[in-house]
């Protein structure tokens, strides 16, 4: 039984026989429009994003199957966050709240890919990816989040594997991500004022003690990069140290 395999990137859920895939199963003799409508199937909850998608046909009966590889966690999760970025600083800045069976659902997708045992310790990868992009949690940062979970706070959303939310939780947090923007901007106001009180003060200063003081005041590296002056580069092109050896002396003229 001879195998012949086309691999494509496609829009999830929007799959046609159109350039890419359309030529390259051309040749094959496979029925296109059953694979276009099985790869649509399959990718439907994922609509929205480039997947990669590997159909495996054989040669003889002309039979196929389909395997739909996944985006990254980080993509999965801003998609169920409605976001575009995850927090700058995600210590103190927070983005989005998800509800536990949005993780679970994401934790579900990239089951194959994720380490844990169980879906329980596959829902704790996906919290702890959610700590690094500045997303709550049940309205609970990443941490407390794993607390609960090894608490057993959620277990029966996790064994019955739910993982749709109401329109009303979804409006409310949609109501909650609305809010920590607003939280977001106000406090990037105050950020920036400091950082220019900081400018003023220290007019004149190397910069890299102008960035150094803005760090230790707080101010997240995203509003140091964009208002404190450049490191200067050195001779060979680096920031700071030495400075270029000087040219040798004698020699020909």
């Amino acid at each position: 039984m001879a195998k012949l395999v086309v691999e494509s990137l496609i829009e999830a859920g929007k799959a046609t026989a159109a350039p890419p895939l359309g030529p390259a199963l051309g040749p094959t003799g496979v029925n296109i429009a059953l694979v276009v409508a099985e790869i649509n199937k399959k990718t439907a909850d994922l609509k929205g994003m480039q997947v990669p998608v590997k159909v495996i046909i054989d040669t003889t009966s002309k039979t196929f199957t389909i395997e739909v590889g996944t985006p990254p966690s980080a993509a999965l999760i801003k998609k169920e966050a409605g976001i575009e970025h995850g927090a700058g600083n995600p210590k103190t800045d927070k983005v989005a709240d998800l509800a536990i069976e949005q993780i679970i659902k994401v934790a579900k997708t990239k089951s194959d890919s994720l380490l844990g045992k169980d879906l329980t310790m596959k829902v704790r990868e996906i919290i702890g990816t959610c700590q690094s992009m500045g997303i709550l949690i049940e309205g609970m940062d990443a941490q407390a989040a794993l607390k609960a979970v090894a608490a057993g706070q959620f277990d029966a959303k996790i064994k019955s594997g739910k993982t749709e939310i109401t329109q009303e939780e979804r409006a409310k947090l949609e109501e909650e991500k609305h809010r920590l923007e607003e939280d977001f901007k106000k406090r990037r106001s105050e950020y920036e004022t400091k950082a220019k009180q900081i400018l003023k003060e220290q007019d004149g200063k190397d910069s890299k003690k102008i960035r150094q003081s803005m760090l230790e005041a707080g101010i997240p590296i995203k509003i140091v990069d964009e208002l404190a002056p450049a490191e200067k580069k050195d001779a060979s092109g680096g920031k700071g140290g030495a400075k270029g050896a000087p040219a040798a002396k004698g020699g020909k003229k």
